[in-house]
């Protein structure tokens, strides 16, 4: 138990064994109850907000712990709801995870997901699989996308090919926040149309959500809405740089790819706070309108933290299957469902999120698909925890890991390591001499898992790359 947890439960124990009892009952008996029991509010299905980070550290919230500025919206919505602490993205790198959540699956079980960076050769999510949106869409909700989708462009794929009825934001991974360029290239789209649209790429997102958030307020269908922000993901530039920006011009993209120059802490925390600052607007437009009840609102990341991040107590970070490559900050609040002010130490991965939210919406709908994820309601609703086994793999540095407990197996390139990462978060100690039995049922736990996922091919593109090698795919000519 993570001393986080055994601090809730001793403050706290009493008042979230009854709130956990009765919403428990309310959750597992909402389809079963008659409106003489239940409200209106409470009987229909729950709008939900899905918020992703890009590449946010475990610790760049002030609720998990950064200390040299504060996100004040963001630890709110953590103290209405549970903050998770071991919560991990099913990948080191960007697209892989948004694979992930948007199948319910490891994402080694598609092409699509053993690739990232994605749009360097013709591959993405292929249209007509079962995903999150489509799933929701087909239990009542409208669906939309605001921000960046990064699974494959056009004309073969697109959010509107996988589910989503409205996307508006960025296909690509990165862009200018200004411009809206990458690589000199107009990266900025309202469905399959593109725009052409002046502002600070956060803020733009957070208004556009805003926006809609008021007109599903009157149309009154549910709806699932995924805000994706680029934020803090590079280029560091913040709401200030404007004129930064116009200076360097496109010239600038070429380094941001790599990130050899650029950004500083200070940047770095006025980025965070924007995003901080738009989470607050969305916040305030869902109790503007009524629906903060019955509203699920999630914020998470995609994956590790980069050079300005935060990371502690944990080593690593994106790129890297270290617990700071893979665990993110993870918050969740419902207050029809969920009590506040809770603290989980449950085993958490982006592909869960599909069996979570399904079910909520439709029970039966799980019972002909396939997801490698759980349903994390029931043990959020009972403040406890389950035991699993879970796996990454990434390409770059050969790199694998297995988590059982509180063991993990670790691989990178020919290195391996046995590491217990509650008595080790910061993964020094090597206990694979020492724990051999250990180890051994570990290694053959992944290397079982393994079999069952698709090889990376020799196509495969993955993040271990060069500034150079950048530039030869893109025909930039570089300077030698």
């Amino acid at each position: 138990m993570s001393k986080d947890l055994e601090k809730n439960n001793f403050t706290r124990r009493s008042l979230l064994c009854g709130s956990a009892a009765i919403a428990l009952l309310a959750y597992t008996s909402n389809k079963g109850l008659t409106s003489q029991s239940k409200s209106a509010d409470e009987t229909k299905l729950p709008n939900i907000i899905f918020i992703m980070a890009d590449d946010l550290g475990y610790a760049d919230l002030s609720c998990y712990g950064r200390r040299d500025y504060a996100t004040p919206n963001i630890d709110k919505l953590a103290a209405q709801g549970i903050r998770f602490t071991h919560a991990y993205a099913n990948s080191s790198v960007c697209s892989a995870t948004r694979t992930a959540l948007m199948t319910g699956r490891y994402q080694h079980r598609f092409e699509v997901g053993l690739e990232e960076p994605v749009g360097f050769r013709d591959i993405g999510l292929e249209p007509g699989l079962p995903t999150l949106p489509s799933l929701l869409g087909d239990a009542g909700y409208h669906t939309s996308l605001i921000g960046k989708w990064h699974l494959g462009a056009l004309p073969k794929y697109g959010p509107l090919k996988s589910g989503y009825d409205k996307f508006w934001g960025i296909r690509g991974g990165s862009v200018d926040y200004f411009s809206h360029d990458f690589m000199g290239n107009h990266d900025f789209w309202d469905g399959e149309v593109e725009v052409d649209q002046t502002g600070y790429l956060t803020e733009l997102i957070g208004a556009k959500t805003v926006a809609l958030i008021g007109k599903h307020a009157v149309t009154k269908q549910p709806f699932f809405m995924s805000v994706h922000f680029t934020a803090p993901h590079w280029p560091w530039e913040s709401p200030s740089d404007l004129e930064e920006s116009q200076r360097l011009g496109k010239s600038k993209n070429l380094k941001a790819i790599g990130h050899f120059d650029g950004g500083n802490l200070d940047t770095y925390a006025k980025m965070m706070k924007s995003l901080d600052d738009q989470v607050g607007d969305i916040l305030q437009a869902i109790d503007k309108h009524g629906i903060n009840e019955n509203t699920i609102v999630i914020f998470t990341s995609d994956n590790g933290g980069e050079r300005f991040s935060d990371t502690w107590p944990f080593t690593g970070k994106k790129t890297e299957l270290l617990e700071g490559g893979i665990r993110v900050p993870t918050i969740m609040r419902w207050p029809a469902r969920i009590a506040p002010e809770q603290t989980s130490d449950q085993v958490l991965m982006t592909m869960d999120w599909l069996p979570t939210l399904l079910n909520i919406a439709d029970k039966d709908a799980l019972t002909s698909i396939d997801t490698d994820g759980i349903d994390i309601m029931p043990l959020v609703m009972k403040n406890n925890k389950t035991d699993r086994t879970v796996f990454w793999r990434y390409n770059h540095l050969n790199q694998e890991a297995c988590l059982e407990g509180e063991w993990k197996y670790l691989k990178i390139e020919e290195n391996t390591f046995l590491f217990n990462i509650v008595e080790d978060p910061l993964e020094r100690a090597n206990l694979k001499e020492r724990h051999p039995e250990k180890y051994s049922h570990l290694v053959g736990l992944y290397e079982k898992w393994k079999k069952s996922m698709l090889p990376y091919s020799t196509e495969s593109f993955t993040h271990g790359y060069s500034g150079a090698e950048l530039a030869d795919h893109f025909g930039v000519k570089r300077n030698h």
